[in-house]
């Protein structure tokens, strides 16, 4: 009697030993699966954050001394219309010539930051707010331009300065009201090719936008 018992305990033992093993395999292939699924998540999660790093760096570049590359970028309308305002290398290339020689010596001279309105702007961009694709804002050409301000000077008498002191593709003094210093604001741009050294002053005639030589008077 007892060698029947042990002889069936070890046969429901025989039987037991497989489903635990198959359990253990299936267990085990689950978990594999699992495993490679947050591998994959954790893969997915890294390109993210260095993605995420990269644009941020990017943003953060410096142009020179005090101007970053998002300085020069931002836009409200890009921002509220989902147009992506990324300069190319040769943009930035062109960006940092405006910088290094006319942006940065005011900023230097003047000792006070300047208040950039409008910088570079892709052609879509430019689309959107009426202006030609063909503006230096583009930063085509081996050329770039800025609309820019120092709040407490005066703008007439900050575009004479970059008039009598830098080279400049073209600069216009904007819709700026005599008697009105803090009026318009300044249009600069710089080529790294050839710089025309032509001065223009923008107004208001008849309700038409004109341009007229600006000797600085």
């Amino acid at each position: 009697e007892l060698s029947q018992v042990a002889k069936d305990t070890k046969k429901k033992k025989l039987l037991v030993e497989p489903e635990k093993k198959k359990e253990k395999e299936v267990t085990t292939k689950e978990d594999k699966i699992g495993l490679l699924s947050q591998l994959s998540q954790l893969a997915k999660e890294t390109k993210k954050e260095e993605s995420y790093e990269k644009e941020k760096r990017k943003s953060v570049m410096l142009l020179s001394k005090n101007f970053s590359l998002l300085e020069l970028t931002k836009s409200q309308t890009a921002e509220r219309r989902g147009i992506d305002n990324k300069p190319t290398a040769e943009h930035i290339e062109n960006m940092v010539a405006l910088c290094e020689n006319i942006l940065q010596p005011v900023r230097s001279h003047f000792d006070r930051p300047l208040i950039i309105s409008s910088g570079f702007r892709c052609a879509q961009l430019c689309v959107e707010i009426g202006s030609s694709i063909n503006s230096q804002h583009v930063a085509d050409n081996q050329a770039a331009a800025a609309d820019f301000e120092i709040p407490g000077v005066d703008n007439k008498e900050l575009a004479k300065w970059i008039r009598d002191n830098l080279e400049v593709d073209q600069g216009i003094l904007e819709f700026y009201k005599d008697g009105e210093p803090a009026s318009g604001w300044i249009h600069c741009s710089y080529s790294r090719n050839s710089n025309r050294q032509q001065w223009l002053r923008a107004m208001r005639e008849d309700g038409k936008t004109v341009y007229k030589p600006w000797l600085g008077q």
